[in-house]
């Protein structure tokens, strides 16, 4: 990966008052709301098609590994993207303003470079 390539992570906890609002909506208003935020999606994703390297998708229940062994966590982590942009700036402004919070209950998106392993 060259260094012009971005992770941009999508946040969110269920402790979030949006989050609580959002689950607190009856279903049907619901429903149409998340139809509206996946057109809205679609369109984001439409606008910056030349610097999606990966649209990435939506992250299911966790499992941690670690020298203790297996176990089932919960994160904030709830779907990802890969993009290319010419700085780390300029990827970070293509999430402004992203459906993830203005249509979903989402909180944030963070954006990290992808580095190349030293010595690959």
């Amino acid at each position: 990966m060259s260094s012009n390539t971005f992770l941009a992570v999508f946040l969110g906890s269920m402790s979030n008052p949006n989050m609580k609002a959002w689950l607190a909506l009856p279903e049907a208003e619901r429903r149409a709301r998340e139809l509206q935020g996946i057109a809205a999606w679609k369109a984001w994703a439409e606008k910056h098609q030349a610097s999606i390297l990966d649209i990435g998708g939506l992250l299911g229940k966790t499992k941690r590994v670690d020298a203790g062994g297996v176990c089932e966590i919960s994160n904030e982590m709830g779907a990802f993207t890969v993009a290319r942009a010419p700085s780390h700036e300029a990827a970070a402004a293509m999430f402004e303003n992203h459906p993830h919070f203005t249509h979903f209950a989402g909180e944030r998106v963070e954006i990290m470079p992808i580095l190349p392993i030293p010595g690959a």
